[in-house]
C-alpha cells in the first residue's frame, strides 16, 4: 500500500491484477515479439516498481523508462529485467547507465564516444540501440547518417550494437500515410544497417497504438506504454481495446456539503452562478492533485451516489465543487473521479475528451501527493 495512503481521502487505487491481464492480452497480440513494458513517468502515473514487477511477472521480457533516475529506481528496488532508457541522457549519466546495466538508446556521435569510455572504464560491454529518425523529428539520427552511427558503434569494443529502433508519430490515426511511410523508411535503413552489422538481434517501433494495430510486423520488440494501464492512446474503436481493462481509479470523499441558493456564485471569482436552489459537495482534490483547474469549463464529472456530477466553480489547488442537485449528500460519503460506482463509469477517456487532450495526460497528472493503493498483488 503506497506510503501515506492512510492519512488522505484521496487515493489512486491501482489494480495490479488488470495490469497483469492487460500485459497477457497485449502479449498475445505481440505475437513472438517479445512485450516490454513503458514505465516511465512512474508507470503513467500507476506507480513504476510495483507496476514493473507486475508486469515481468505477467511476461513482459523488458521494461522502457525515459530518463537516468527511473532506471535506477528501477535497480535500486531489485529488479534485475533489461532496462532501456529510450533517448540520449546527459554525458555525466554515462557512467550510472552502465554500472546499472542499463540498455541504451544512441544517436549522437559524442554520446556514442561517451558510452564506450565508460564502458571500457567499468570493462563491460554496453548493450545499445540505434534510434533512427524515420520522420517524427524529435530525436534519433536521420535516415542518411544511421549507417554512419553504426559504423561508429562498431569500432569501439566496449559497445555492441544490439538493436535499431525508431518511433512512430502517427500510430494512433489509421488514415494518416506517415505510418507506411516510416515504416518503409524503417525497413530500407535496417537492411543497410544489417550489411554493416549483420548481428543486430532487435528491431523496434511499435508502440501501444501500432501493437494493437499490428502495423510493425518486422518488430521483435513491442513496447507497450499506455494500453498496458487499460487507455485508449486515441482515436481507438472499443474492438481494438478488446479484453484490456483501466488500472487506475481515482477516488475521494465528500468533506463537506452546503445548500447553495439559486443566484448566489461558487468558487474563486464566482464564475459558477447557480440558476437554482442545489447542493454542493465539496471536494479534497484540486489542480495540485492533477484536476485541471479548468474543469468546471467543461462536461468533466465525478460520480457521487452512482450518480455524474458536474463540476461546479473554478476547481481550486487543493478543493473542488460538485452540483448534487436535489439528492442527499452526506459528509464521508465515497466518490469516484474516474472509475466505477454502482452501475456507472466514468473514464480517463471521459475526462480526456473534456479536457480536449489524451488520456496520457490525465492520469500523468495525477500528482505525488495523490497515495497510490495497490490491489491485485
Amino acid at each position: 500500500m503506497g506510503d501515506g495512503s492512510a492519512m488522505r481521502a484521496t487515493r489512486a487505487e491501482i489494480d495490479l491484477a488488470a495490469l497483469r491481464g492487460n500485459v497477457r492480452v497485449l502479449a498475445s497480440r505481440a505475437g513472438g515479439s517479445e512485450l516490454w513494458a513503458v514505465v516511465k513517468a512512474n508507470a503513467y502515473g500507476h506507480g513504476a516498481v510495483n507496476c514493473a514487477r507486475a508486469a515481468l511477472s505477467a511476461g513482459a521480457s523488458g521494461l522502457c523508462v525515459a530518463l537516468t533516475q527511473e532506471a535506477v529506481e528501477l535497480r535500486s528496488s531489485g529488479i534485475d529485467a533489461p532496462i532501456m532508457v529510450m533517448s540520449e541522457q546527459p554525458t555525466w549519466q554515462t557512467e550510472t547507465l552502465v554500472s546499472n546495466d542499463v540498455v541504451c538508446v544512441v544517436y549522437n556521435e559524442h554520446y556514442i564516444a561517451a558510452l564506450a569510455e565508460a564502458g571500457r572504464r567499468f570493462g563491460k560491454r554496453v548493450s545499445v540501440h540505434l534510434k533512427v529518425d524515420t520522420g517524427m523529428h524529435r530525436v534519433g539520427v536521420s535516415t542518411e547518417m544511421a549507417v554512419q552511427r553504426a559504423r561508429l558503434v562498431a569500432t569501439h569494443s566496449s559497445l555492441r550494437l544490439e538493436g535499431v529502433m525508431t518511433h512512430l508519430a502517427t500510430a494512433d490515426d489509421a488514415r494518416h500515410p506517415a505510418t507506411r511511410s516510416q515504416l518503409e523508411k524503417f525497413s530500407d535503413v535496417v537492411q543497410r544497417i544489417r550489411e554493416v552489422s549483420p548481428e543486430i538481434r532487435h528491431l523496434h517501433c511499435a508502440n501501444s497504438a501500432a501493437t494493437l494495430r499490428s502495423v510493425a510486423p518486422e518488430s521483435t520488440i513491442m513496447r507497450a506504454g499506455i494500453a498496458m494501464y487499460g487507455l485508449n492512446p486515441g482515436g481507438f474503436d472499443a474492438s481494438l481495446m478488446a479484453g484490456l481493462s483501466p488500472v487506475m481509479t481515482l477516488r475521494t470523499q465528500v468533506s463537506h456539503v452546503q445548500r447553495v441558493r439559486a443566484g448566489e456564485g461558487v468558487s474563486y471569482g464566482l464564475r459558477t452562478v447557480l440558476d437554482r436552489d442545489s447542493t454542493i459537495a465539496t471536494l479534497p482534490l484540486g489542480y495540485a492533485d492533477g484536476i485541471s483547474r479548468r474543469a468546471w469549463q467543461t462536461h468533466a464529472g465525478v460520480l457521487v451516489g452512482g450518480i455524474k456530477r458536474g463540476i461546479v466553480g473554478v476547481v481550486t489547488m487543493d478543493q473542488m465543487m460538485v452540483d448534487c442537485g436535489d439528492d442527499a449528500v452526506s459528509i464521508g460519503d465515497d466518490v469516484v473521479v474516474f472509475g466505477t460506482q454502482g452501475a456507472n463509469s466514468v473514464t480517463v477517456e471521459d475526462w480526456a475528451s473534456a479536457l480536449d487532450t489524451i488520456t496520457y495526460e490525465v492520469v500523468c497528472a495525477v500528482s505525488a501527493r495523490v497515495p497510490r493503493t495497490y490491489i491485485g498483488e
